[in-house]
């Protein structure tokens, strides 16, 4: 049957553009979210995706993945959001376990879904925001819980790379997406200023002037397959445009 690669979050943003540049370079995509509508609707769109219905946030999520898989798994990509708002100050706590849950322990479930099928050259590949590395106050669950997930990879790639298995974090910052297109809109009204005013303070944030668009965040998974790509293991790559600006 051939190589298969598993995409979580498939029908999101970056997910979808990721399964459709995978299926570009004639790979199958077992694509993996809650919705059965969506996924079939996916399927009918891109030949050589697999539409797989579960819940990341769960852990029958692992048996359901494994179970689909038919082949080795030449890249396991975790693209799902994360559904937490909120300053440090009205955060619900209970909202950020539940994204803890999501982007931490789904991303777990995910590898030991795959584990048994992961060979030399296998990628490991997880969606991680900036805030991770440049907390505000403001957006207390996107920052928390991807400082965990940058921790949470380093471990993953001190565990899988005697395998030959290399972990990459992929870091974008605000991109060209339907839900920041909602933002912006939001953020404009609420400070009486336009749109186009709004859009322009937030692409001021990076030193290119705009904002990346999701075929170039996807483009940088496509990248990976190379085999070359195994001395990025471990580490971290910005596509936020240059928004970021701290030294690590």
């Amino acid at each position: 049957m051939g190589d298969l690669c598993v995409v979580v979050g498939a029908t999101g943003s970056f997910g979808r553009a990721v399964t459709e540049r995978l299926v570009t370079r004639g790979l199958r995509v077992l694509a993996v979210g809650r919705h059965e509508d969506d996924l079939a609707a996916l399927a009918a769109e891109a030949a050589g995706v697999i539409p797989c219905v579960a819940d990341i946030a769960d852990d029958s999520a692992i048996g359901t993945i494994s179970a689909a898989l038919d082949g080795p798994v030449r890249m396991a990509v975790f693209a799902a959001g994360l559904p937490v708002a909120g300053s440090v100050e009205t955060v619900s706590p209970s909202d950020l376990a539940r994204g803890a849950d999501i982007k931490l322990g789904g991303l777990l479930r995910l590898v030991r879904a795959v584990d048994a099928r992961l060979a030399p050259g296998s990628r490991i590949v997880m969606f991680a925001g900036t805030l991770g590395f440049e907390p505000k106050a403001s957006s207390a669950g996107p920052g928390a819980i991807n400082a965990g997930v940058f921790n949470l990879m380093r471990q993953l790639g001190d565990v899988y790379g005697p395998r030959g298995v290399t972990t990459h974090t992929l870091s974008p910052g605000p991109a060209d997406t339907p839900r920041v297109h909602a933002l912006v809109e939001r953020a404009a009204a609420e400070r009486g200023i336009t749109v186009e005013e709004q859009w322009a303070s937030y692409a001021a944030g990076t030193s290119l002037g705009r904002l990346p668009t999701v075929a170039e965040i996807a483009w940088a998974v496509t990248l990976l397959l190379d085999p070359e790509a195994d001395v990025l293991h471990g580490g971290v790559l910005s596509l936020d445009a240059g928004g970021h600006r701290g030294i690590h």
